[in-house]
């Protein structure tokens, strides 16, 4: 049995056909949970019929500057989306305002207090 790679090369990634990012942890001041993450996935399904959510600490970094954040990302697949324009603009707006809650319903019950700001 071979062991699968631990890092590799892609070339091709398709890019999904609706991307929210919510800066959580510039907002809250600290990583979302499981349970948060579960709590929006129950929110945003009553918009779309399939999400992906990734929870991810970036770290951009230059010769000069290094950032680093928490951020939540919500992706739809082409096919989890109308092709409507009308429909796919009403969708992201309500994905959008369902994200904006969720992160201060979550800031709300549980705030890090951010220094260096």
């Amino acid at each position: 049995m071979v062991d699968p790679p631990i890092a590799f090369v892609t070339h091709s990634h398709e890019e999904p056909a609706v991307e929210v990012r919510i800066n959580f942890g510039m907002f809250a001041g600290r990583e979302a949970t499981p349970a948060e993450i579960d709590d929006l996935a129950a929110v945003l399904l009553a918009a779309a019929p399939q999400v992906s959510i990734i929870s991810e600490q970036r770290h951009e970094i230059s010769r000069d500057v290094e950032a680093s954040l928490h951020q939540v990302r919500v992706e739809l697949a082409h096919d989890a989306v109308s092709t409507d324009r009308e429909a796919l603009s009403a969708l992201e707006e309500s994905l959008v305002v369902a994200a904006e809650e969720w992160a201060r319903t979550c800031a709300e019950t549980r705030h890090a207090d951010v220094t260096g700001f």
